[in-house]
């Protein structure tokens, strides 16, 4: 059960204007990251300008902080307790995201002025999404559900911000956007996990030219 509705954070408008303008967000799961302002400076050279780092990365804070005092935009996935939240807030994030619907996070985050994207599936959980105050629902698993499950849900929720996100590459991205997606997150098709602790910063520049290639082509991507 959802707590009752909750104003979204006053910086919700401004990720969603960034993420219709430019809807590449680069999940970086890796256990380890030698240097995230490189790591978010190789991704913007390839065309990608927001990164979630997780909480699946040991010592996470720490790697928020770097890339955010290097001027990089980002936010910080994988946060299931309040605690995570306000330690994410305070090392710098931009944004939150969730795996799933949870309110304690959804709390901490508008207390602190921050966007949270929040993780459902079911249309009612996107109700629940929404309840909480998400600026934006991300939808995991998407590839399992296909594109045509963004533009069903659009029926009943016709102006809701939809994320696609688990199993979305170069080859399905355009596809989600096209069926009502407000962007996509790009996972170990641009970042995999070998590459980002080998600090490979080239071969994933390259991966997310590759990615955001595809999508320019389809007028997607600036």
């Amino acid at each position: 059960m959802t707590t009752p509705a909750t104003t979204p954070a006053p910086t919700t408008g401004a990720l969603l204007a960034t993420l219709a303008a430019d809807p590449v967000i680069a999940v970086v799961r890796a256990p380890r990251i030698p240097d995230a302002a490189a790591l978010c400076a190789a991704l913007a050279a390839g065309g990608i300008h927001t990164a979630e780092l997780t909480f699946t990365t040991p010592g996470v804070g720490a790697h928020i902080a770097r890339a955010a005092a290097a001027g990089h935009r980002v936010g910080v996935g994988t946060v299931l307790t309040a605690d995570q939240a306000r330690e994410a807030v305070e090392a710098g994030a931009g944004f939150l995201v969730t795996p799933g619907l949870r309110p304690l996070v959804a709390a901490a985050a508008h207390g602190a002025g921050v966007p949270v994207v929040m993780g459902a599936l079911t249309p009612s959980e996107v109700a629940d999404a929404l309840d909480l105050g998400a600026a934006a629902v991300k939808i995991f698993p998407a590839k399992h559900f296909g594109p045509g499950y963004f533009r069903d849900l659009h029926g009943p929720y016709p102006d809701i911000p939809l994320v696609a996100s688990g199993g979305v590459n170069a080859s399905n991205a355009g596809a989600f956007l096209a069926n009502g997606a407000l962007a996509v997150c790009a996972g170990t098709d641009v970042v995999p996990p070998a590459a980002v602790e080998a600090g490979d910063w080239a071969e994933i520049t390259r991966r997310a030219k590759a990615f955001t290639k595809v999508l320019a082509g389809a007028g997607y991507q600036q």
